[in-house]
């Protein structure tokens, strides 16, 4: 049965004035201790949850949601499949494209690249790519007008400016008396646009749908669908749902699948984050045990006479728990309320320590992002806390039961 009297006594050790400071000074250090590995362990896995959003809100500003393709070959009366995809209540946009591997040339600049022909009127349904123009607009795309609009690294790879003509080459050929020639088309760059991934900024060119099938020759057939969902993390569901809806030859992908590694790298990062911070913050809990360790040597005495009144082992034990236990109750506070002020606040305290200093930690030249994001989950600050509980309550139980096993007879000989 638990006693009033062991939560006071504990109470009462915990907070009066030691004779050994240096008991006090231990006690201090290890709340302390605490503290500052749970903050830094909920300001990174809040950074890293920044990140990671912020990478998956650019990787969606090009890539969709999901998409609907054909296994073997381009997709014909597609306007019946978009409307059938259109039906399922958890889809809120859909738009056509069509897709390719092409080569850019200008004067003696060579590059691949990926053509993806959309239709401007639609594709703001389905990505964000109209939201990140350096120069022109997705309109700008005429049909017959053979436009095309790049990414901002694949047109300083091949110095192409807006107004700049460069040359498409396509893997298909022309058979002619002179033999077979590479299919050729000038574009006219009307735009340049920016995403802030890498992949897709040095990769991708956008060109009018009707100007793809024509290049590619798929006349009024597309390569696919692509889709904007309700809740982006309902996608394998969704897709899983499209999939039995629309039948078989149809293939059916999400975002989670097209960038599966990445994301899966990205969790594991943050689970090895979180157990190398765990063990710092278990470092620190674990100080506990010696500081209760020198309290039951010097309380000795005062545990002999409360045996002697007739304290049980249990209570005993129970008095250095609770001490114990509001040592790493104390710690784990201060480092959620410190850790999660900071984490709201990182992106502030951060440009003003590059400001004061005259440094940047990420330079936009080198990363492409170059501000410190950061999202607080609630959930995560309860698991830190919770973990860093515990370990300080399993850190109590050696010294406490150390206590408990003291014989009055031979704590108070020498007194």
């Amino acid at each position: 049965m638990f006693r009033p009297l062991a939560l006071y006594i504990g109470l009462r050790y915990t907070g009066a004035k030691r004779r050994n400071h240096f008991i006090s000074f231990i006690s201090l250090i290890s709340i302390i201790g605490i503290g500052l590995g749970v903050a830094a362990l909920i300001t990174v896995l809040s950074v890293m949850n920044g990140f990671e959003q912020e990478l998956r809100t650019r990787i969606l500003g090009m890539a969709s949601h999901a998409s609907i393709s054909s296994h073997q070959k381009p997709l014909t009366e597609w306007e019946q499949l978009a409307d059938r995809a259109t039906e399922h209540p958890d889809v809120i946009g859909v738009a056509p494209y069509v897709q390719g591997e092409i080569m850019l040339t200008k004067g003696k600049k060579v590059s691949g690249a990926l053509v993806r022909g959309i239709l401007p009127d639609q594709e703001p349904k389905v990505s964000s790519v109209g939201q990140h123009m350096r120069h022109g607009r997705l309109d700008d795309l005429q049909a017959g007008e053979y436009r095309i609009i790049l990414g901002n690294e694949l047109a300083y790879s091949l110095g192409a400016n807006v107004g700049d003509q460069v040359t498409m080459v396509t893997p298909q050929a022309n058979f002619s008396p002179a033999g077979i020639l590479p299919r050729l088309r000038r574009f006219r760059v009307t735009g340049i646009f920016d995403v802030g991934m890498y992949e897709y900024d040095r990769g991708v060119a956008l060109v009018h749908m009707e100007d793809a099938a024509r290049l590619f020759k798929l006349d009024n057939a597309i390569t696919g669908i692509r889709l904007m969902l309700k809740d982006l993390f309902k996608a394998p569901q969704v897709s899983r749902q499209l999939a039995g809806q629309l039948g078989d030859g149809l293939r059916v992908e999400d975002w989670t699948r097209q960038h599966a590694n990445f994301f899966r790298a990205v969790q594991t990062e943050k689970r090895v984050m979180f157990v190398i911070l765990t063990l710092i913050v278990a470092v620190a809990a674990f100080n506990i045990v010696s500081t209760l360790v020198m309290v039951v040597t010097d309380k000795r005495a005062d545990i002999a006479i409360l045996r002697t009144l007739g304290a049980t082992p249990g209570d005993i034990l129970r008095i250095f728990m609770i001490q114990g236990a509001l040592i790493g109750l104390l710690g784990t506070a201060l480092g959620i309320v410190g850790g999660v002020a900071l984490a709201l606040n990182v992106e502030t305290i951060v440009p003003a320590i590059e400001e004061a200093f005259s440094v940047q930690f990420m330079p936009a030249d080198v990363y492409y992002i170059s501000d410190l994001p950061s999202k607080l989950n609630w959930p995560d600050v309860w698991q830190i806390g919770t973990v860093a509980f515990l370990l300080s309550f399993l850190a109590t139980l050696y010294p406490s039961w150390h206590a408990s096993r003291t014989q009055p007879a031979e704590a108070l000989r020498y007194e």
